[in-house]
């Protein structure tokens, strides 16, 4: 897990660097884009305890973004409950029939990637330093474990009994240490958002497994975004991360809540992360291609991101480009072609038009993408306005 990246922290104090007025860095380091807003944009206002909430030293929304960077933990594990309601079917489902065509292996971790997309599950994570991590997806009837030893990844899965082997890939990277998939791995996403166009304060404590928290909470202050604001639950001797909650603009469940429901921060057994091959598992290697370093651990469950992507705006209305090259056919020719799904994809969604052309908008609760006619993809975490809006102004 890639760390906070920043050369300087803002404020003033024993550590200010006196040719800047600037903190020097310490140990630890934070998003750039956190500590260099202005204070209207990071709440000062230190956090109040309500009635029946733990009652923790006040502290500014800066001073817990500090916290959160400052942050060390190697040796915990836990159990982490994670919600996603995008609206979407249950892609768990889908992608257990799509495995054994594919001819992946079921223990792959990319091929248990979709079943976090949808629906609620259970994970146990465990970490003991940078060379020893394990997350297991916890099923009805099953349960697929990706477990790294030193220089091993082994992915297994009991439902199907096969097995997933391949190297680690180590960068030195001192957080790298935390499993995927927690709080911890999606509020480090969502800080990285943190800008101008960005209020972040706190609001009040919590207790969360069993521990003092505060809130982080997050908003975005531009118009057109989907997202009503974010919520971090943090440890508040730790500064670790205990729960993330995404809350979309259209109101109902969150779009993403994960939580730990138990944690320790005691050394898991050093059994925990022993494997072997159980008897008569079939047994997949996989070596290194075009990454000399092999995979990252626990990257396979972590959010992605559209970096590769051309974009368009900023902050939280950024909206990715793509251009797939596959210009709409007209006539006879298109209806051949198009058939049946073409038209059971346009069902599926919006018609819009603009100065653009036309094109279609496929909506979740958090993420809406117009495809236009002409091959053209507009992606963000926007609305069906935004996304007419920035396509007519891309023309």
């Amino acid at each position: 897990m890639a760390p906070y990246e920043s050369d300087h922290a803002t404020g003033t104090g024993p550590d200010e660097d006196p040719r800047t007025g600037r903190r020097k860095a310490a140990r630890y380091v934070v998003p750039v884009a956190v500590v260099g807003v202005a204070a209207a944009t990071i709440g000062l206002v230190p956090a109040l305890a309500a009635s029946g909430d733990p009652d923790l030293p006040k502290i500014t929304a800066q001073q817990l973004v500090e916290k959160i960077a400052k942050s060390d933990v190697q040796r915990m594990s836990g159990t982490v409950k994670v919600s996603t309601d995008l609206g979407l079917p249950d892609l768990g489902s889908l992608q257990g029939g799509m495995g054994s065509d594919q001819g992946d292996s079921s223990a792959d971790p990319r091929t248990k990637l979709t079943e976090l997309a949808s629906g609620t599950h259970t994970l146990r994570v465990a970490a003991d330093g940078p060379e020893k991590q394990k997350v297991s997806l916890l099923e009805r009837d099953a349960e697929y474990s990706l477990i790294h030893n030193d220089k091993n990844v082994w992915g297994y899965d009991s439902a199907s009994n096969e097995v997933f082997h391949t190297t680690a890939r180590h960068t030195g990277d001192k957080r790298e240490h935390r499993p995927s998939a927690t709080p911890d791995d999606f509020a480090k996403e969502a800080l990285k958002s943190v800008d101008s166009t960005t209020s972040v304060t706190v609001d009040g404590t919590a207790r969360i497994a069993g521990r003092d928290a505060y809130q982080l909470v997050i908003k975005p202050k531009q118009s057109g975004s989907t997202v009503r604001d974010v919520t971090i639950g943090v440890d508040a001797k730790t500064g670790l991360p205990l729960k993330f909650t995404l809350t979309p603009k259209s109101g109902g469940a969150p779009v993403l809540d994960a939580g730990f429901t138990k944690v320790s921060f005691a050394a898991p057994p050093a059994s925990t992360f022993d494997f072997r091959p159980p008897k008569g598992a079939k047994v997949t290697e996989e070596k290194p291609g075009k990454d000399e370093h092999g995979p990252d651990f626990g990257g396979q469950f972590a959010p992605g991101d559209l970096s590769g992507a051309d974009t368009i705006g900023e902050g939280w209305t950024t909206i990715a480009k793509f251009d797939t090259g596959a210009k709409g056919e007209k006539g006879d020719k298109a209806d051949r072609q198009g058939g049946a799904m073409g038209g059971f994809l346009g069902s599926l969604g919006d018609q819009v038009s603009g100065d653009f052309g036309k094109g279609t908008v496929f909506s979740t609760r958090l993420v809406n993408a117009l495809i236009t006619d002409d091959g053209k993809v507009y992606a963000g975490a926007v609305t069906k306005d935004a996304l007419v809006k920035a396509a007519d102004a891309d023309k």
